[in-house]
Order: C-alpha cells, then structure tokens, then sequence
C-alpha cells in the first residue's frame, strides 16, 4: 500500500474486536451452506439500484466470509485487509459517521491499491451497511458493488438501508433458532446409567433447526418412565409446545407415582391432557405419544398410546407386533380419556418407540411391513439406532426422526 497506516486504520480496540468476533461466532453462519432467504435479500438489492453485484458476508477476525455473493466471482472468503469492508464495520463505532459508507469511484479513494479494485474488470463502485448480531456488534454487511463509476440518489440509500435492516432480521432469526435448538438438545435426557438388565438406546434428529419430537426418561421410585411424543407441526412453534408437553408429562408422572401402588400410568395422560388442553385448543394442535412405565424387576410395562401408533414388541424369537393401542391424540377431543395396557418383557425382548419420520425413513410412510421388518433385522437397540442414524444422514427426512430402544437383555 502507498499509505503505510492503512493496515491499522480499520483496527478496533481489542476488547471490542474480541466481543465482535465472538458474536459473530454466536450466529453459527460461518461456512454454512447457502440459504435462500439471503438469496433474496441480495437479488432485490441488485434489482432494485440497478447494480451487477451484490453480497451478505460475515467480517471474521482475519477473513470476510459470504454467506451469498451474487455477480462474485469469489471462493468463499476474501483476507479481511483486501476488503473495503473492513472500513464499513470500523465506521460503526464511531457515533460521528452515517453507517452506509458508500464511495463513488473506488479507483480515486484510498481502497484503490486492493486487488479487487485494481485489477482489469475490478470494483469502482461500492456501497456497504454494517449488520449487527449479538449484543448490537457489527458482525457483517451487506453490500453492493458496479464495475463502473456511479452514485445512489436519496431514494436508492434509503431502499439500500431498508435492505440491510432485512438481511439483519434474518441473521437475527438464525442466532435465534440456534439458541432454541440448543436449548432442545439439552432437554433432552443423560443416557440411562443405572438400570441394570436393561439395554436402552435412543435418538432425536430435528427435520429443522428445531422440532416437534422429543423422548424422554427418568428414574421414579417405582421404576423408570418412558415418553416419546410428536406434537403437530415443525420448526420453533412445535418446539415451544414440546417444551410444554414434556415438562407437564414429568410433572405429571411423578406425582401420579407418589400416590401409591395402585397408581395407573393413564392418569399423568389425563392430567396432562386436561392441563395443556387450552394451548392446543387456541393453536390448533394436537400431540400424540407414547407413555410408559417400566418396572425393571419383572419386566412389566404399562403404557398409554395416545394416537401415535408405532410402537413395537420385539420378542425373542425377533418377530416383531405392533403394541395395541387405540387412543385419540391429546388435544383432539376435549374430554378424552386414555387408559392403559400391559406388556410383559421377558428377557431378550425389546420395545421400541419410534416418530412418523422414522416410519418415513424405512418405508412409504403408510405401510407399517416393511418397518417391522427392518427392526427385526436390526433387533439389538445400539445397531437399530445406527442403522436409522445411518438413513437420515443419506437422505435427510422432511420430518423429525425420533425412536427409543428399550431392550431386556437375555439371561446368562
């Protein structure tokens, strides 16, 4: 460069860059594949000002990343002191200076020795506005780029800002979304590691960033308890009822099993389903589920299938039965009751739960034969799980995959 400090010029008080670059990294975007809502946001940008070139990028410590270049000939990332990016973020701090950095002719400012401006063909017109992330830092911009010489009237800066306010929800809505899904997976139970003669495997891969499935399992002085459920719908609002169900079922069960030996597993259902029957009732929900109590000693199992359906009995022969069970979804009719009913697992015999995604997975979806077959080719609960691991990373379901493998392991 001609201008020895331009190197530093753009630097930001440590303190600040650190507190910068980590709510970049709190967005969860770096090197993530492309998204359409991006996509839209820089081809409206590019129709409206009537520009070639147009990009949502992330300024990292020591690279700009873009998440969509549209008109770009560009490999992902650019050194973060070849871009003129690095100035539209540094401007942010400084409550003196507009946040749109829009310059003329790049070839006549002090950008004009970067690579991408001086080259044949290369940038002559730029205009940028900082996106900020978590806790208000400027995390990336949005930009927009021309080969020639031009200017933005004050109509084309004020739709430019409005642009950039877009791209910044969508990052937004992304750091969201990870946070929820992050909270989702720690909701979700420790591997069981004290139940003795008992093998138990389980999983949960959201269709989305979030889902509507979850299992669950603890221990209870009467045994242990098994939920796996399915409420309507994908995606944060499913995710925000799940979170509901599930805290209401553990509410529920525990208290249903202090009350005594003669205590049904159906009643925590029918509390449950008269506590949360309002919030499905005013949105249009439903949830169906599989409840279950499992005395480990004698292997009883006393259940409540509320309308889900796929729930197996794998004997040990390997033959597979589907549990009986013929209950409404929770939230279909107001004033249903569930009752509840018995299997005996004798030792080398299984249970497994499992969501419509995995009957998705193995089968066209309607016909439970082929599902029966495939878990009894894959009886021992640790290869199941692997095996429905293996089919979702092949062909990613449209709908959350949940099962849960409880097997009595056979006696010595």
């Amino acid at each position: 460069m001609s201008d020895p400090s331009f190197g530093t010029r753009f630097v930001l008080p440590a303190e600040v860059e650190a507190d910068r670059v980590h709510a970049v990294d709190q967005l969860y975007l770096l090197d993530s594949p492309p998204e359409d809502r991006f996509a839209r946001v820089t081809s409206m940008a590019r129709c409206a000002l009537g520009v070639p070139m147009a990009a949502v990028s992330l300024i990292a410590a020591d690279r700009q990343w873009f998440k969509q270049a549209d008109g770009l000939n560009l490999d992902g990332s650019i050194p973060r002191d070849q871009t003129i990016c690095q100035a539209t973020i540094a401007r942010t701090y400084d409550d003196d200076l507009d946040p749109l950095l829009v310059i003329e002719d790049t070839r006549l400012s002090e950008f004009a020795e970067l690579p991408a401006i001086r080259t044949e063909g290369g940038i002559r017109f730029y205009a940028g506005y900082p996106l900020r992330g978590p806790g208000g830092h400027a995390v990336g911009t949005l930009c927009v780029y021309d080969t020639r010489p031009r200017t933005l009237d004050a109509g084309q800066r004020r739709t430019f800002v409005e642009l950039a306010g877009w791209a910044e929800r969508e990052l937004h809505s992304s750091d969201d979304l990870e946070r929820a899904a992050a909270v989702q997976r720690q909701l979700l139970p420790p591997p069981l590691a004290d139940l003795p003669g008992y093998t138990v495997h389980a999983l949960c891969i959201p269709a989305f960033a979030v889902g509507g499935d979850f299992y669950d399992h603890y221990q209870v002085p009467g045994g242990v308890v098994f939920t796996i459920a399915d409420v309507m719908g994908k995606g944060l609002a499913a995710a925000i009822l799940t979170a509901t169900v599930r805290s209401a079922l553990r509410g529920a069960s525990r208290a249903v099993d202090r009350s005594g030996a003669d205590a049904d597993i159906a009643d925590a259902v029918n509390a449950v389903a008269q506590q949360i029957s309002d919030d499905l009732s005013c949105t249009d929900s439903f949830v169906t589920l599989v409840h279950l109590m499992l005395r480990p000693e004698g292997g009883v199992l006393d259940y409540v299938d509320a309308g889900h359906g796929f729930a197996l009995h794998v004997r040990g022969d390997t033959t597979v039965a589907p549990l009986p069970g013929s209950g409404l979804p929770l939230g279909v009719v107001p004033d249903e009751i569930w009752t509840s009913r018995r299997v005996h697992l004798a030792p080398g015999e299984s249970v497994v739960l499992a969501s419509d995604g995995v009957l998705d997975l193995i089968s066209d979806g309607c016909d439970i034969g082929p599902a029966l077959q495939f878990v009894a080719e894959h009886a021992d609960p640790g290869e199941l799980c692997a095996q429905i691991r293996a089919l979702s990373a092949a062909h990613p379901a449209l709908d959350d995959v949940t099962l849960v493998a409880i097997r009595r392991e056979p006696l010595p």
